[in-house]
């Protein structure tokens, strides 16, 4: 299923992430863990946040791509599923008239 994980930083541990050099590698290990199609970084609600696409293929990989983000820098998390447009079109077809 495609989801989108949204990963926000605690401000605190983040920037001790980026003073102690963790930060790129933690979110350079978890794009290659997580391969997402799309992976985009900003800032929400005053904290550092990552929104990431992807298909998760289970559901018992949610720990795994979750904990390094709890474990390291505090993080917020949600995974909400997604669509893209095929998606929304097959389903849309679905829908009787």
């Amino acid at each position: 299923m495609r989801v989108l994980l949204k990963v926000s930083m605690d401000t605190e541990k983040a920037n001790e992430a980026i003073s102690n050099g963790t930060l790129p590698k933690l979110i350079e290990a978890s794009l290659e863990q997580i391969k997402p199609e799309a992976a985009y970084f900003t800032s929400e609600n005053g904290q550092r946040t990552a929104f990431l696409f992807f298909d998760m293929e289970d559901s018992s990989l949610m720990p795994v791509i979750s904990e390094p983000f709890f474990m390291n820098l505090g993080a917020k998390i949600s995974y909400t599923p997604v669509m893209n447009r095929e998606d929304l079109q097959k389903g849309l077809s679905q829908l009787g008239r």
